[in-house]
């Protein structure tokens, strides 16, 4: 049986500025397209879910102005549950500035806006009142203290909680045992362990994923981009690779990553098939521009091939 999936984030506005090159410090460069979507890391993970086949409950903090009013009927009309996306009467929405260079490589700014204002006691209502979620979904575009609560509450609740901690901020140690897993990419990996991990060193990356252990954690996942995910528990560890794509824009790989995660998981899949999954989700998703709307659909990420990408 598929199971409800409750995602607590943040919901911004990408302003998109695509260039031959990302500037450097002090630079101007002369970009070409320009685009303005719907992003931010929980708007993007809970409509990667929707769009994957999830039943998904939102709980997220917009401004009262056009943009909260506009990712609000966005999430609608992915058929998104939004009783707990607040409307906040004194902060803006959340925007983002991102550049996109030829590689598909970007960089990117943040004003949370609302999003630096959705408070613990408003996600453990939700949390109370969405008795039927199974799994949690989590990042950190909102306060750290709203996550805290989030994971403790969801523990409590019996949750099964998945943790990507982007953007990479220093964690209380109590958070890890909560976990079912958490989804670090190699630079969080690095802030988080203090462990520089690459993706051909498999040693590097087992000595990452037994510091998480040690923590209490269950499983671990880091993405590695266009090289796939490690995933590692007391069982072992495994390279999974993703298809081979030529990437347009990477800004929301990650999102759609953890979306199709939960989705799979959602649906009874073992943890090295929701990886797969995963995988295939997000190398879609980099061949084309913009946050939600590179976000694939579940015909799309079925029916891409995955032979012959799974080492031990």
């Amino acid at each position: 049986m598929v199971q409800r999936i409750l995602v607590i984030g943040s919901s911004n506005t990408d302003m998109v500025v695509k260039a031959n090159k990302l500037p450097a410090p002090g630079e101007t460069v002369i970009g070409g397209t320009f685009l303005m979507n719907p992003g931010g890391k929980g708007a993007n993970q809970a409509v990667a879910a929707a769009r994957l086949g999830a039943d998904v409950t939102f709980v997220a903090k917009v401004g009262n102005d056009i943009f909260g009013k506009q990712a609000i009927q966005g999430f609608r009309q992915d058929k998104i549950r939004t009783e707990f996306v607040f409307s906040d009467a004194k902060n803006p929405s959340g925007v983002a500035l991102i550049g996109v260079d030829e590689q598909g490589e970007n960089c990117i700014m943040v004003a949370p806006g609302a999003n630096a204002h959705l408070l613990a006691y408003e996600v453990v209502q939700a949390l109370e009142s969405v008795s039927e979620a199974e799994l949690l979904l989590l990042q950190l575009e909102i306060p750290l203290q709203t996550v805290t609560a989030a994971v403790e509450h969801g523990a409590k609740r019996g949750l099964k909680i998945i943790l990507n901690p982007a953007p990479a901020q220093p964690l209380p140690n109590e958070i890890y045992a909560n976990l079912f897993a958490i989804t670090p990419n190699e630079t969080e990996t690095k802030l988080l362990t203090g462990i520089t991990v690459e993706a051909h060193d498999l040693g590097s990356l087992r000595e990452a994923a037994e510091w998480f252990l040690a923590k209490g954690l269950k499983n671990v996942i880091i993405t590695l981009g266009a090289k796939g995910a490690f995933l590692y528990n007391e069982e072992g560890g495994k390279l999974i690779a993703a298809p081979p794509v030529t990437a347009t824009d990477t800004t929301a790989a990650g999102d759609v990553f953890n979306g199709a995660l939960v989705v799979a998981l959602s649906e009874t899949k073992s943890l090295s098939e929701a990886v797969t999954f995963a995988c295939k989700a997000a190398s879609i998703s980099v061949t084309r521009m913009g946050a939600q709307a590179s976000v694939p659909t579940r015909k799309e990420v079925d029916a891409l091939s995955l032979s012959n990408v799974t080492k031990p």
